[in-house]
């Protein structure tokens, strides 16, 4: 070959499936074991500890949802918790899948969802539906030997991963059928095309096992469980030619125990102090679960995340208006249903993920004392303005902010469609304002004239800029409801101007419409969001009640 050609890289690798890692595990020349898992943490622990796969144990999955292993809890509620197993671990898992759940037609779809889930097979035992846990009573009729070999046949030809392991489960032992029954049923499963033989026996040695498996030599792969008898050496089973042990159950039980002596702990000492230090911390749940993984997919789907928005809550007056509902507290303290209007407002904000909430309080401030709030005070708010009392929190607008009026509520959405606005400043203004009552109180309005009015048209997302807001203006296409949004960049632009008023005099009787009138004047006008409603504010008891029915 000429130097001058390049060689052609080889395609990467695929992994093998899961279904490919059982079969391996199923075909390994050493001995391999499959631990029990029956919920997702579980499966991630068995994982985490080792196991190269799970055993979804029938009798753990329907004891952890509290129903006896009778088929009591359904085929699809029991796929319902293997999905969450198989999305929580890599490894594969094998299902107790108990005696398919009916017929030859249930098995098939059965092994079709297990599937489109990634599980890696499933295990059937030839017992009549609904099963009976094999540990309950004696001699349990057994399915015939062609019905159960026809589910195995539709089992197998149902699969849509060709790795998918369908093992036989043989229950000939444990019925005290013996062992010639065991191996002719064995033969006729093995014929219809079972990838494994599972060999269950409740003796407490293991001398049916062992002597099953001198007849049946390596003819096709053995897995058993021994739960009875579980004093034999592991030795035993590899000199023997087994392949997988699975220990079918021990995640539950040993859960149970723990929880019961946590309980009987917590409810004798009426306190955790006891048990804090013997029990995983909350931190060992989060990383379990995968919390580290989530803040570095936040990290890169959502750039917003490392910025979360602050809010500032401008509720330094008393609201007079209001009379002597405001004689020993401020209007954003008032009761409105059973809870400070301003309580209210942080509620609302915090539903949309902001959880840094500044407010400057004045009147009564030391009425102003949400646990869940950061105070800052404007000592002068007698002779300043809205202006002046966002200047107090000067050093807050550093990043993404929302800058809202004391005494609003407002829905929820309205909040989440500013967030999302384009613009570096953007003013919720409600286009239906001349709806609101009482229209005498038009003289008192936020105004704002816009660049262009409200479109119904859910199509017409152009910009709109906000021209000037006021009591008095002409012409006005809406009325800004008291509730704005900043951009980093949109904070800087505020701040700037702020100073800016402080240097020239205007800023101590500036309101929040002057100040956003002066940013229009500039290059980039504040952008208007049209809200059509769902909004008040609380200025007198007429307010008030409103507000309650709004509630």
């Amino acid at each position: 070959m000429s130097s001058s050609l390049r060689a052609v890289a080889a395609p990467a690798a695929t992994a093998p499936s899961k279904a490919a890692r059982l079969r391996a595990l199923i075909a390994s020349p050493r001995l391999e074991f499959l631990m029990e898992a029956h919920d997702g943490i579980s499966a991630k622990i068995a994982q985490e500890a080792g196991f190269p796969g799970i055993w979804a144990s029938g009798l753990a999955i329907s004891a952890a949802l509290g129903v006896r292993d009778s088929n009591e809890a359904s085929w699809t509620q029991v796929l319902e918790v293997l999905e969450f197993m198989a999305d929580a671990s890599a490894v594969p898992i094998l299902v107790d899948g108990d005696t398919g759940y009916g017929n030859f037609n249930n098995v098939r779809r059965l092994v079709r969802k297990l599937c489109q889930r990634g599980i890696a097979g499933v295990c059937i035992e030839d017992k009549l539906f609904p099963k009976t846990n094999s540990f309950i009573g004696d001699g349990q009729p057994l399915a015939d030997i062609d019905e159960f070999c026809g589910k195995i046949k539709a089992g197998k030809d149902s699969q849509t991963d060709g790795d998918f392991q369908l093992v036989a489960r043989i229950e000939a032992l444990i019925s005290g059928w013996g062992l010639e029954e065991a191996l002719r049923r064995a033969e006729a499963y093995h014929a219809a095309g079972a990838d494994a033989l599972l060999v269950h026996s409740k003796s407490n040695n293991a001398g049916e096992i062992l002597a099953f498996m001198k007849e049946w030599g390596d003819r096709l792969p053995v897995v058993i469980v021994p739960t009875t008898y579980y004093g034999t050496p592991t030795d035993a089973f590899r000199d023997a030619g087994i392949s997988v042990v699975i220990w079918a159950n021990h995640n539950l039980r040993a859960s149970i125990n723990a929880m019961r002596e946590a309980c009987r702990a917590i409810m004798r000492e009426e306190s955790v102090v006891g048990i804090e230090g013997k029990i995983a911390s909350v931190k060992e749940i989060f990383d379990l679960v995968g919390n580290r993984e989530l803040t570095e997919a936040e990290e890169r789907y959502l750039p917003s995340a490392r910025e979360q928005a602050r809010a500032i809550v401008l509720a330094a007056t008393r609201g007079s208006q209001l009379g002597p509902l405001t004689e020993d507290r401020p209007k954003c303290m008032v009761d409105v249903r059973g809870q400070p209007l301003l309580r209210r407002l942080v509620a609302t904000l915090r539903e949309v993920g902001i959880r840094d909430v500044a407010v400057v309080r004045g009147y009564c401030k030391e009425k102003v004392d949400l646990a869940t709030i950061a105070p800052i005070d404007n000592d002068a708010y007698e002779t300043t303005g809205e202006a002046h009392s966002l200047a107090c929190a000067l050093d807050r607008l550093d990043g993404p902010t929302v800058i809202a009026f004391g005494d609003i509520l407002f829905r929820g959405y309205i909040l989440a469609n500013l967030l999302e606005a384009e613009g570096d400043i953007v003013l919720a203004v409600d286009a239906l304002w001349r709806e609101r009552e009482p229209s005498t109180k038009a003289a008192t309005r936020d105004l704002a004239r816009c660049s262009t009015p409200f479109s119904r048209d859910p199509l017409d997302d152009a910009p709109v800029e906000i021209a000037a807001i006021g009591s008095g203006i002409a012409e006005p296409s809406g009325e800004f409801i008291g509730l704005a949004k900043l951009t980093a960049t949109g904070a800087r632009r505020v701040r700037r101007m702020l100073e800016a008023m402080r240097a020239d005099g205007s800023l101590a009787t500036a309101s929040l419409g002057d100040l956003f009138t002066r940013l229009a004047a500039e290059d980039e006008p504040p952008r208007a969001l049209y809200v059509t409603g769902h909004w008040l504010d609380v200025n007198d008891a007429f307010d008030l009640a409103r507000a309650r029915n709004f509630l």
